[in-house]
């Protein structure tokens, strides 16, 4: 029978689970939406042999789990997910879906969407409900010079994208219990048109920033590649990694997979080193969960010195260069 109460459906992608933890994320923002418009948690999880993302979705807040077990699910095909969950959706309404902005998140949302003949808000930092119980989607806009706030006022589902690292997980709970629904798979999946031959799980570091204890992050205070260089040995003395800004980025000074804020990575680090960086929303936006920032600036008055814990006026080139110096010295004694 099916349930007809309200729900909010996170789609589990557990493909790479240690490294990317959006799915348990949505989870918890989820938990929070649901109290409001008094809604159930469902998350829906696809594949052979799920027993464990089933435990670990239970554990993180999911209220039900709707779960289709099959060995042809082994492998992601965007056919085959895309088709059972458009025909699980026509059968159950959710209120809303959220999916990770992933690579395979934005593959796959716009066409469930399309399917589902609804809107997508892409890449959220935000999601709140609204006073007339509407999921309000808080996204950029405008390369990233605006946040928009976005509803789907008259379709259903209501569906978003959300960042990985934007929201914070439910601790792990040994005693929670959820609903598990075992479906059947359809009786004839359509026919993939891309075969997987064989796949290779990318560099664990192209996740490691997200959930990096110590981040140092540049800007073009720097005064240029070279310079910015120079974090990476830093980050490599301090075990962490290296962030950056969008003007860097668009500079070509570092990888777009380093950049930090509303148009890149949402970070929670014990410790930021901010370096030549003046503060502008579009940077700020990612640095919520920061516990403490060391700021160096020749203005003193930039929005960055201001959010930070330690504010050290001067050349961020100099400054980064001595401390270096002074770590390597530390560790050589």
């Amino acid at each position: 029978m099916i349930n007809k109460q309200k729900s909010i459906w996170v789609f589990g992608d557990y493909r790479n689970y240690f490294q990317n933890r959006v799915t348990l994320q949505l989870l918890s923002k989820a938990v929070d939406l649901a109290r409001v418009i008094s809604a159930e948690v469902c998350a829906v999880v696809f594949g052979h042999e799920v027993d464990e993302w089933i435990m670990e979705y239970t554990a993180h807040g999911a209220d039900r789990i709707l779960v289709i077990d099959h060995p042809s699910l082994t492998s992601y095909s965007t056919e085959s997910y895309l088709a059972l969950i458009e025909k699980l959706a026509r059968e159950r309404n959710p209120e809303i879906i959220l999916i990770g902005a992933t690579d395979f998140g934005r593959e796959f949302a716009p066409r469930l969407a399309k399917r589902l003949h609804t809107g997508l808000s892409a890449d959220c930092v935000g999601l709140e409900i609204t006073v007339d119980g509407l999921l309000l989607q808080i996204a950029p806009s405008f390369g990233g010079n605006m946040l928009a706030e976005i509803v789907t006022e008259k379709y259903r589902p209501q569906m978003a994208t959300v960042r990985p690292g934007t929201f914070k997980e439910i601790p792990h709970d040994y005693e929670r219990k959820a609903i598990v629904e075992r479906l059947p798979l359809m009786d004839k999946l359509p026919k993939p048109r891309i075969r997987l031959i064989e796949y290779e799980r990318a560099d664990q570091r192209d996740h490691a920033i997200e959930n990096a204890a110590a981040i140092v992050c540049g800007g073009r205070g720097l005064g240029n590649k070279n310079n910015f260089k120079k974090l990476d040995e830093l980050a490599k003395l301090l075990g962490g990694c290296v962030g950056a800004t969008r003007p860097v980025v668009y500079a070509g000074w570092a990888d777009h997979k380093a950049l930090i804020g509303q148009a890149g990575k949402h970070i929670k680090p014990k410790i930021l080193f901010s370096f030549g960086i003046s503060g502008a929303i579009q940077h700020t936006a990612g640095l919520g969960e920061a516990q403490f920032i060391i700021a160096v600036n020749k203005n003193p008055q930039a929005v960055m010195m201001k959010m930070a814990d330690v504010a050290i006026v001067a050349d961020a080139s100099d400054v980064l260069h001595t401390l270096i110096k002074e770590l390597k010295k530390r560790i050589i004694e």
